[in-house]
């Protein structure tokens, strides 16, 4: 159930995450968006310090800290606030969140069937590769099977 339940999140997120995948294409400018905005607007560091009832040294620093990654997403909210403007975050998945699994799920599988090879080999068992993928395949379904999600365990 508890799978089911998982794979229904997993979707519902996938859905939500769809519109933003064209945003991936979009670079951060390179003095950060904060000023971009604020000099596309004409708006000086010391105007945008009076909207946000702040210092144009603040400004200054918070312009620095979007550009070094040092920034609160509550200072970002604030600061868009003052440009007029919608502060917008989340996470753009590389490939979907089910591949993400799968592959993770395909990694502890062979790490397990390596280390089950290697036992096999020392005591000399040696499984051609027919059997090998067998080996690989069942294993996918027993870490898949696992509801614990213990692959998150072996990275």
């Amino acid at each position: 159930m508890n799978a089911k339940r998982n794979r229904l999140i997993r979707e519902q997120v996938e859905d939500k995450l769809a519109s933003l995948h064209p945003l991936k294409k979009v670079g951060i400018p390179r003095k950060g968006w904060i000023r971009a905005i604020r000099d596309a607007l004409g708006i000086s560091g010391t105007q945008l310090g009076k909207r946000l009832g702040c210092t144009r040294q603040w400004i200054s620093l918070i312009e620095n800290n979007e550009i070094d990654g040092n920034v609160t997403l509550n200072t970002m909210r604030r600061v868009a606030e003052g440009l007029d403007c919608e502060f917008v975050y989340g996470f753009v998945p590389k490939t979907s969140l089910e591949d993400t699994i799968t592959r993770q799920i395909h990694k502890v599988a062979e790490a397990r069937i390596k280390r089950i090879s290697q036992t096999m080999r020392l005591e000399q068992q040696h499984l051609n590769p027919d059997e090998e993928k067998k080996m690989l395949e069942r294993e996918v379904d027993l870490v898949m099977a696992d509801s614990t999600n213990a692959w998150w365990q072996e990275w």
